[in-house]
């Protein structure tokens, strides 16, 4: 991750949830009086965003103590010690939930990610996310995904071209699309297209497309259509695709396939602070 740019996100979600002040933390402590704390594991899945523990609590003190015992990408088990700080207690306690937030759903994505790649389990073929990201977390997002052994499609509408069916609707055609792009894009950008029929994926071809997704196909479909394209050009499987169904989208030869689910349907994963041995996860 951009460490400038995740530093920037931190403090305005640390300003979205703390205002003028942490009333409680304030109230109780001052701000010199030094507490120990652990970010424990409380359910099994594969670890993402340690990162932000220490950013996060280094936005409040640079001297807050930060030891990580567990690495993105780890499998943790409940009981599992991810972290120990030390520090001034009141910032622990005010940070403590952004930090958590961001930790229990990176951590939930990974995990998601982490179970379609060992369902899809295949050599060639790889797992990728899309842009159905949670509006302003595209970012912890897209990196939880690798951390789950996944790869990143495009981060957003800048860095690659995707002619959907859309796109080809108001432009007539896929070639009418592709050669617009192709006179107004440079030669260092991608451009893919999506496709829904045997016709289409030719089409595409003829166009030169640089990547073909077949959109809403059966496992049977898409090795059909794999066999359509040449192998320069890279495939792309997508839409509606199940953890159940990846094995068998894996023996088609498609590249990739993309699934919206791993940043949209996924759960957060148990993850608490605990203090003084008692649970002091927050509300």
């Amino acid at each position: 991750m951009n460490i400038i740019k995740l530093r920037e996100e931190l403090k305005r979600f640390l300003l979205e949830d703390i205002g003028e002040q942490d009333l409680t933390s304030t109230s109780i402590f001052p701000s010199t009086q030094i507490g120990e704390g652990k970010i424990l594991a409380k359910e099994e899945g594969i670890l993402a965003g340690v990162i932000v523990i220490k950013e996060c609590l280094h936005l409040f003190d640079s001297s807050i103590e930060v030891t990580l015992h567990k690495s993105d990408g780890d499998r943790i088990t409940p009981g599992d010690t991810i972290a120990t700080v030390k520090g001034p207690i009141v910032y622990l306690l005010t940070g403590e939930r952004i930090i958590l937030n961001l930790l229990q759903r990176m951590s939930g994505i990974a995990t998601l990610t982490s179970k379609a790649v060992r369902a899809l389990n295949s050599d060639h073929t790889k797992i990728c996310d899309t842009r159905k990201t949670t509006p302003g977390l595209r970012m912890f997002e897209k990196y939880a995904v690798s951390c789950g052994g996944g790869s990143n499609h495009r981060f957003g509408l800048y860095d690659g071209v995707v002619i959907k069916d859309n796109h080809i609707a108001f432009s007539g055609s896929i070639t009418n699309a592709v050669m617009a792009v192709r006179e107004n894009v440079g030669h260092m950008v991608k451009l893919e297209v999506e496709t829904e029929s045997k016709e289409a994926v030719l089409e595409a071809v003829d166009a030169g497309a640089d990547v073909i997704m077949f959109d809403n196909r059966t496992p049977t479909e898409v090795e059909e259509f794999v066999c359509l394209v040449p192998k320069h050009v890279i495939t792309e499987a997508s839409g509606g695709i199940t953890i159940e169904q990846l094995h068998e989208y894996g023996k088609t030869g498609v590249d990739y396939i993309s699934l919206g689910m791993l940043t949209h349907s996924y759960k957060a994963l148990d993850i608490s602070f605990v203090t003084g041995w008692k649970d002091v996860r927050g509300k």
